[in-house]
C-alpha cells in the first residue's frame, strides 16, 4: 500500500517535454529493445535516453515491455510513443506495476531469507526476523527511488543479497553468479565489492 500511495506522485521530469525524468528513460529503453536489434541497443539517438546500464537491465526492459506490448503496443511504438505519458495514464500504471512486481520477485525474498537466516543463527525471534525484515524492506530512500524517482534498483539488490546468502550458506559458486548478475543489471552494484573481498580476509 505505501509503494503504490508513493507511486502515485510526482516524479522528476514529469509532464516536461523533451525528456520527461527516468520515467520515460525507463519506458524508451523499454521501447528500443522490443524495436531494434541487440546491435543498436546501445547506439540509439544517445541524446534522448540513451540505454547507458548493462544487459541485463536492457534484457530486462525488453521482458516487460513484451509483456506490456500485449496490454497496449502504442505505449512502447518507436519514436511515436515518446511522451505517452501525457496521453495514457495506463501506461503509468503499468510502469509502477512492473516495479512492484520485480521487487516482489526478486528484493523481497532475497531480505526474507536474509533475516531469517540471521535470525536463526542468533537466536532471534520469528517477531525480531519479522521486525528485522520490515526495517530493511521499509527503507525509505529505496521506496522513493523506485516508486517515486522510477527506478528498478531493487532488481540489483535483491540479486546483491542473493549472492549474500548464497555466502552465509557457504555456496560459493551461486554467490559469485549471483553477484555478477547484479553487476550486470546496474554497474552500481560494485559499491557492495567490498563486502566479499572482506568476507574472504
Amino acid at each position: 500500500i505505501i509503494r503504490c500511495a508513493i507511486g502515485l506522485g510526482s516524479y522528476s521530469g514529469m509532464s516536461t517535454p523533451p525528456l520527461f525524468g527516468d520515467f520515460e528513460a525507463q519506458r524508451h529503453w523499454m521501447e528500443i529493445t522490443q524495436h531494434l536489434p541487440i546491435s543498436q541497443w546501445y547506439w540509439f539517438d544517445l541524446e534522448y535516453w540513451g540505454l547507458d546500464y548493462p544487459p541485463l537491465t536492457a534484457y530486462h526492459s525488453y521482458v516487460l515491455c513484451k509483456i506490456g506490448s500485449f496490454i497496449n503496443p502504442k505505449w512502447f511504438e518507436l519514436d511515436a510513443s515518446r511522451g505517452f505519458e501525457l496521453i495514457d495514464d495506463g501506461l503509468k500504471t503499468y510502469m509502477r506495476f512492473t516495479v512492484l512486481i520485480s521487487e516482489a520477485l526478486c528484493y523481497i525474498p532475497a531480505v526474507v531469507y536474509f533475516t531469517k537466516w540471521v535470525g536463526k543463527h542468533r537466536n532471534q525471534s520469528p517477531i525480531g526476523q519479522f521486525i528485522a525484515a520490515a526495517a530493511i524492506l521499509f527503507q525509505p530512500s529505496l521506496m522513493l527511488i523506485d516508486h517515486g524517482h522510477f527506478q528498478y534498483n531493487c532488481v540489483m539488490l535483491g540479486l546483491t543479497v542473493y549472492a549474500i546468502n548464497s555466502l552465509l550458506d557457504e555456496f560459493y559458486a551461486p554467490a559469485a553468479f549471483c553477484f555478477v548478475l547484479s553487476i550486470c543489471f546496474k554497474q552500481m552494484a560494485l559499491y557492495y565489492a567490498p563486502i566479499f573481498f572482506a568476507y574472504f580476509l
